[in-house]
């Protein structure tokens, strides 16, 4: 029969430490006398230059920012421009598909695209006659005219005294 042995292991023990020193007193921070403190001015110099740090930081961190969004703007404003484009394009083809209807309905091919071109003719004079009546419409900018005449003129009247 097989005998179980009731003896532990050995344990392992730690090295023992040596107990910790004790302080008569709290440790406390005291300045060294020997040390000079900053001067009202230094201290001001240092603020200033911390500030202006902060906003070159600032600024850069601000331009860093609208350059991405610019970046964003300018695809999505391209991807626009693209849409614009292939619109352009397939009206094209609107306008043929127009005057092939319009042969369908029994007139000549001819007659159907000069249709077609005479109505791309109004819609230009409309739009044209718009434009006009629109530009008419613009005033020069009074009010900045005339704050630019009082400016001139304050500016005169301090340069000769």
């Amino acid at each position: 029969m097989a005998t179980i042995s009731t003896e532990h292991p050995p344990r392992l023990v730690p090295p023992t430490s040596p107990p910790p020193v004790q302080l008569s007193k709290p440790a406390e921070w005291t300045p060294d006398p020997g040390a000079a403190q900053p001067s009202l001015g230094e201290l001001v110099k240092d603020a200033s230059t911390h500030l202006s740090t902060l906003v070159r930081g600032e600024i850069e961190l601000a331009r860093t920012e609208l350059t991405a969004a610019a970046k964003k703007g300018a695809l999505g404003a391209a991807y626009f421009g693209a849409a614009a484009v292939v619109l352009v394009f397939s009206l094209v083809f609107l306008l043929i598909s127009l005057a092939e209807g319009l042969v369908q309905l029994g007139l000549y091919r001819w007659l159907s695209y000069l249709i077609v071109w005479l109505l791309l003719v109004v819609i230009a004079g409309v739009a044209a006659l718009l434009g006009i009546k629109a530009v008419k419409r613009v005033r020069k900018p009074e009010r900045t005219i005339e704050t630019l005449k009082d400016s001139k003129q304050l500016l005169q009247r301090g340069s000769t005294t």
